[in-house]
C-alpha cells in the first residue's frame, strides 16, 4: 500500500492535501510544455541505465509533481517493456486500464511510496514539514522486494518541506540505493538543498510554461474566466499554471487592481484608500489567510517587475491591468533604482517577519506602503 500516513478518513484527508478544484498530480492525465524532459526519463529507462534517483526543479506549479506521477504510473503499471525494433513507448502515457492503474492513482500501490507533509494526529492539522518519521518509513519501503512488477518507486513532493533531520535520512536512503527502486524528488528550490543530496541524483531542471500555453489551460481548468483576466492572470503567474489556477480561485486579480490602484497614489498616497486596502489582512480566517498569500506574492512580483522595467525597458514589464499603464515608468523616473532595490528588500523582509513573529498584517501593510513612499522622498 502506498505509504504516507493516513487519517481515518482517506477522502477528508485528501482535501486537506489538495483544497483545489482540478485534478491533483497523483490523478492528473495531462502534461503540457514538458515534452523534452518526459523524452529524458524515457531514455533512460529505455536504455536499461535507469538512475536510481531524479531531482525535478523549477518554480511552483509548473508540472513537476505531475511528471513524477506520470513517471510512477510508466513504471508500476506494466508499460515500460519497450519493442526489439525501436517500436518501444513514444511518452509514458499509461492506459487508464493497465494492471495496477487504478491503485497508483488512488496511491495504495504496495510498491509505490508518496513522501509528503502528513496531518498532525493532535491538531487535525496538516504538518508544517515532512516529518522524519514517514522518511524512515520511506527507507524501509526502499530496500524492501516489488511485491507486483519490476520496480519500487517513491516520490518526494515536495523537498523543499524537509527539516534539516528529514533530509538528513533522505541523504541515508540516496547513500545506500537498492536495486530496482526509483527515487523521484520535488524541488521548487532546490538550491536550499543538501549539496549531497543534489550530487546523488540526476536532475532535471523543468521551465515555466509560456504565457500563451497558461492561458490555454486556463480556458481548460477555469472555463469561467473570461478571456482576459486569463491573459491577466497568466501574467501574474510568471509560466506557471498551478500559480494562475490559485490566484484565479482566491479572486487575486481583483486584489491585484487594488494594490495597483494605492501604489498610482504614490509619493503622496490616498492615507484613506490605503487604510481600506489594508483593513482586509487584518482579518482572521481561511479567506484571509488566502488574500496574504496572495498579497506576499502580488507585491513581490510587482516590485520586481519594476526592477525588470528599469533594467530591459517596458517590454519586459508589460501591464497587467489598465490602471497599471505608464506607472512604473513615473515611478522610476521619481528616484533611482538603488533606492527602489532598498524598498524591495525593506518590503520582503517585512512581510516574511510578519509570518515569522506573527506581527499585525495591517500594520505591516501599511508600513510596506511607507517603505516605497520613503523611496520617492
Amino acid at each position: 500500500m502506498a505509504r504516507g500516513k493516513a487519517s481515518a478518513d482517506p477522502a477528508e484527508l485528501e482535501k486537506l492535501e489538495w483544497p483545489y478544484d482540478w485534478p491533483p498530480p497523483w490523478r492528473s492525465e495531462r502534461l503540457v510544455g514538458h515534452e523534452a524532459t518526459e523524452e529524458a526519463m524515457l531514455a533512460a529507462q529505455q536504455s536499461g541505465r535507469l538512475h536510481h534517483a531524479w531531482l525535478l526543479t523549477g518554480p511552483r506549479g509548473i508540472g513537476k509533481a505531475t511528471l513524477a506521477w506520470r513517471f510512477a504510473r510508466f513504471l508500476l503499471c506494466g508499460q515500460q517493456q519497450g519493442g526489439l525494433f525501436g517500436d518501444g513507448p513514444r511518452n509514458l502515457d499509461t492506459s487508464p486500464d493497465a494492471p495496477g492503474r487504478a491503485l497508483v492513482d488512488a496511491r495504495s500501490h504496495p510498491d509505490l511510496f508518496h513522501l509528503r507533509r502528513t496531518l498532525n494526529p493532535d491538531s487535525g492539522r496538516m504538518r508544517a514539514e515532512i516529518a522524519v518519521d514517514d522518511v524512515r518509513d520511506l527507507g524501509t519501503f526502499m530496500h524492501m522486494t516489488p511485491a507486483m512488477g519490476q520496480w519500487r518507486v517513491a516520490i518526494v513532493d515536495s523537498a523543499d518541506e524537509m527539516n534539516r533531520n528529514s533530509a538528513n535520512a533522505v541523504l541515508k536512503v540516496l547513500e545506500e540505493p537498492p536495486a530496482n527502486a526509483v527515487l523521484l524528488i520535488v524541488a521548487h528550490a532546490p538550491g536550499r538543498l543538501l549539496p549531497t543530496i543534489r550530487s546523488r541524483c540526476r536532475r532535471l531542471a523543468l521551465q515555466p510554461l509560456p504565457d500563451e500555453t497558461v492561458v490555454r489551460l486556463l480556458g481548460d481548468y477555469a472555463p469561467d474566466a473570461k478571456a482576459e483576466e486569463r491573459v491577466a492572470l497568466a501574467s501574474l503567474a510568471e509560466g506557471s499554471i498551478g500559480r494562475a489556477l490559485e490566484l484565479g480561485g482566491a479572486g487575486s486579480l481583483d486584489l491585484y487592481r487594488e494594490m495597483v490602484d494605492v501604489l498610482a497614489t504614490l509619493p503622496d498616497l490616498d492615507m484613506a484608500r490605503l487604510h481600506g486596502f489594508a483593513e482586509r489582512f487584518g482579518k482572521r480566517g481561511e479567506g484571509a489567510n488566502a488574500d496574504w498569500r496572495s498579497l506576499n506574492y502580488l507585491f513581490d512580483g510587482w516590485l520586481k517587475g519594476l526592477a525588470r522595467h528599469a533594467a530591459l525597458g517596458p517590454a519586459a514589464a508589460a501591464p497587467v491591468v489598465p490602471s497599471e499603464t505608464g506607472l512604473q515608468a513615473r515611478l522610476l523616473a521619481a528616484t533611482t533604482l538603488d533606492r527602489w532595490m532598498e524598498a524591495w528588500e525593506k518590503v520582503a523582509h517585512l512581510l516574511s517577519r510578519a509570518d515569522a513573529v506573527n506581527l499585525d498584517r495591517k500594520q505591516t501593510v501599511l508600513g510596506s506602503f511607507l517603505v516605497l513612499q520613503s523611496a520617492m522622498r
